[in-house]
């Protein structure tokens, strides 16, 4: 019995001196308060659980959400939510533990993603935030916020706005804005293809007027007379009978009745 107790003790103690590191994350020792310069990657890790504990932290890509007022150029509140994509260099875990502590998310990241999105938007109307410029604008938080993280060990990979909503009448002003500019490209084409087919038309009548033209020009004098006596030889080698009456220039045809 004595000896069962023994090896359940010796369980207990080996179960909680061991921290299981997992994939994405790093550990670091802290004994007495004091952080190892050492970083402990993925798997089991000992450590005295009288004197020591194992701090872990995450160094894959992570996700933060975040809902946030910002500031426009012409002085309105436009809400967004937005996402912050960011990871830590492994080797500078331990010296942001030891200036900055496990809080580093909220005490460092989210106060400078505070500062530089409002930096930011208030260089833009509030309307760039709701069209193409929105990219621009992510990209330029980014650049803000990895100018000041960088050194720390901190890689700001992507700023997301993932939703903002603007002022009510600027958002009714900007849908008028978008139809009415929907309508004038409508109308635009429509004159387009009016004067297309305008301009068909009017070629069409040219090519009319000309050939006409050229007809009336190429019926003189000789070519009537010339067509007169095609007729006429037309009308000799026809077996049947027939009235002809003519001036000896143009004929003139009276079919007799058929017997």
């Amino acid at each position: 019995m004595k000896n069962i107790w023994s090896i359940l003790v010796l369980l207990a103690v080996l179960t909680t001196s061991c921290a299981v590191i997992r994939q994405g994350e790093v550990g670091v020792k802290s004994r007495f308060g004091k952080l190892s310069p050492n970083v402990s990657d993925a798997g089991l890790v000992g450590f005295n659980p009288f004197t020591s504990r194992v701090i872990k932290v995450p160094i894959r890509t992570v996700n933060q959400e975040v809902k946030l007022n910002l500031p426009s150029k012409e002085g309105l509140t436009i809400e967004s939510e937005i996402s912050i994509l960011y990871s830590i260099e492994k080797q500078q875990v331990p010296f942001i533990l030891e200036d900055v502590g496990e809080n580093y998310e909220r005490v460092l990241i989210l106060n400078v993603f505070r500062s530089a999105a409002a930096d930011v938007t208030a260089q833009y109307m509030a309307k760039d935030m709701h069209s193409g410029m929105r990219s621009v604008i992510e990209n330029n938080i980014k650049d803000r916020m990895h100018e000041s993280l960088r050194d720390r060990g901190f890689v700001v990979e992507r700023v997301l706005m993932k939703s903002i909503e603007l002022p009510t009448e600027l958002s009714r002003a900007i849908e008028r804005k978008l139809k009415a500019e929907q309508e004038a490209q409508q109308m635009e084409y429509v004159l387009d293809r009016e004067k297309q087919e305008a301009e068909r038309r009017r070629i069409e009548a040219e090519g009319t007027r000309d050939a006409q033209k050229i007809l009336a020009e190429g019926l003189v004098r000789e070519i009537i007379e010339l067509r007169s006596i095609e007729a006429f030889r037309e009308l000799a080698n026809s077996p049947n009978t027939k009235i002809i009456i003519t001036d000896g220039k143009t004929p003139y045809l009276i079919n007799s009745p058929e017997k």
